[in-house]
């Protein structure tokens, strides 16, 4: 055996495997094994200067950004890369980041940026939807979570009365029952006007309406609030001490503050004159607030029916830097049909219409849940649904909105029977409604898709 010095040996072998792994870099072998095509070994790969990839035109959506003299002629989009509408599970933002030309995300990201970092105290979410959200189903899910992140205690806004009163938990309710309900279903006499919620409440002698907070956190008490109502004069006793509603607009707030020790509101009205309320509002003084609008057994086509003056002091009264529009259970009355004509050209006109309104506001458009019907003695997901997503999507594309597919979230294909008949229901025996589990649930996933919305902005 040599005796000789072996400290060598270790650099020469490391040199001559290195000059083996160059050798084969430099020919660029192809191995396949069984079906799988190994990626070429390349080991000056990190020492190169890669080649600039050049990208379809037409599949680059560039960052809107505003030219050097402020104008908007420049204005480009976001990277969006292709991504497949239906089968997507985040939100696809077609909005410019700014100008007319797109609602998009950004100005709500932006509010929310700087609610977080304290340069403005409030943010607002106007949600609208059908039966889907009635007694807060997913919107207190996603007011919670958005409240434990960004701050703000409080409901937001709830209608002097509601059929579903006793089935909401994030408030105690309760109501005279002599109030007139007007509303998108009837007619209203003249000089009442409908109200953002598509209700307008008249009192009649000695009308009343109680609301109480309930033991749930950031709802266990009242801080601001807001009594939203229309034109015209009247009293209002809050609590027993009076107060004059003096509205000259046709969307009018009165606020004031309580302490922690208030533990219910009950405001009394003699009824002497019809001035129309619409509801009352519940905040803290910073954070995010999120009214839940929802109106059952309607498609959305029915927001058409309220005045542009209407809509325009939304704005000055209450704004809104988020516009939620959810629907869809009530345009899904036929499974099997697949032609939306009928909803298709009036929706677009709201949307147009909407946009006019708030110029300033993000709009999210939320795809409608699965649908399922009986088929052949098994539930199965309704032709309908997407064909009604296709047409939701246009929408949001043509429009520069955002879009949000809950079919695609809850899972697809089939989704709603999954969630009835499994082993923790979380819809129900309808096959159309989710019950309190899933709506927490669904509450949750669009809760999840704006944080990555968020965050995704934030890099």
């Amino acid at each position: 055996m040599s005796s000789g010095n072996k400290h060598p040996y270790p650099l020469l072998i490391t040199l001559g495997a290195i000059a083996g792994l160059a050798a084969i870099s430099l020919g660029k072998p192809v191995v396949t094994a069984g079906h799988h095509t190994l990626r070429p070994m390349d080991i000056f790969a990190d020492l190169r200067t890669p080649a600039p990839v050049m990208e379809p035109v037409a599949d680059i959506a560039l960052p809107a950004v505003a030219d050097s003299a402020g104008g908007l002629d420049s204005l480009q989009r976001s990277p969006l890369p292709p991504r497949d509408y239906l089968t997507y599970q985040g939100i696809l933002d077609y909005g410019y980041t700014t100008g007319p030309s797109g609602s998009g995300l950004h100005h709500f990201m932006e509010a929310l940026r700087e609610l977080r970092t304290g340069s403005r105290k409030k943010v607002r979410i106007a949600y609208f939807g059908d039966s889907m959200i009635e007694g807060d189903l997913i919107t207190m899910d996603l007011r919670d979570s958005l409240q434990s992140f960004f701050g703000g205690e409080g409901v937001g806004f709830v209608p002097a009365t509601s059929v579903v009163s006793g089935f909401r938990t994030t408030i105690a309710h309760s109501f005279s029952p002599n109030w007139t309900d007007y509303h998108f279903k009837n007619t209203p006499p003249a000089g009442v006007e409908l109200g953002i919620s598509g209700h307008a409440f008249v009192p009649s002698p000695e009308s009343w309406v109680r609301f109480s907070p309930v033991k749930r956190q950031r709802l266990d008490e009242f801080g601001e609030v807001s009594i939203l109502y229309g034109k015209g004069s009247g009293k209002v006793r809050i609590n027993d001490r009076p107060a004059d509603l003096q509205g000259i607009g046709k969307l009018n707030s009165y606020s004031f503050y309580t302490d922690s020790a208030t533990r219910s509101l009950t405001f009394k009205f003699p009824g002497d004159q019809p001035l129309p309320l619409y509801g009352v509002c519940f905040e803290s003084r910073e954070g995010i607030f999120l009214d839940n609008y929802s109106f059952r057994g309607i498609s959305g086509v029915e927001l058409g029916k309220l005045s542009s003056d209407m809509w325009k002091q939304v704005q000055s009264v209450r704004p809104y830097d988020l516009i939620v529009l959810h629907y869809g259970a009530n345009v899904l009355f036929m499974p099997e049909n697949t032609r939306f004509d009928w909803y298709e050209r009036p929706m677009e006109k709201v949307v147009d219409s909407l946009r006019r309104y708030f110029p300033q506001s993000s709009f999210l458009i939320v795809g409608t849940a699965d649908k399922a019907y009986r088929k052949n003695g098994r539930y199965v997901t309704a032709p309908g649904v997407k064909a009604l997503l296709k047409v939701q999507h246009e929408f949001a594309e043509e429009k520069g909105l955002a879009y949000w597919n809950l079919y695609s979230a809850m899972g697809g294909d089939g989704a709603m029977a999954r969630w009835v008949e499994g082993e923790q229901a979380l819809a129900n025996k309808d096959y159309t409604h989710f019950n309190f589990r899933g709506a927490s649930k669904v509450g949750a996933l669009l809760y999840k898709a704006i944080m990555d919305e968020y965050r995704q902005e934030a890099m």
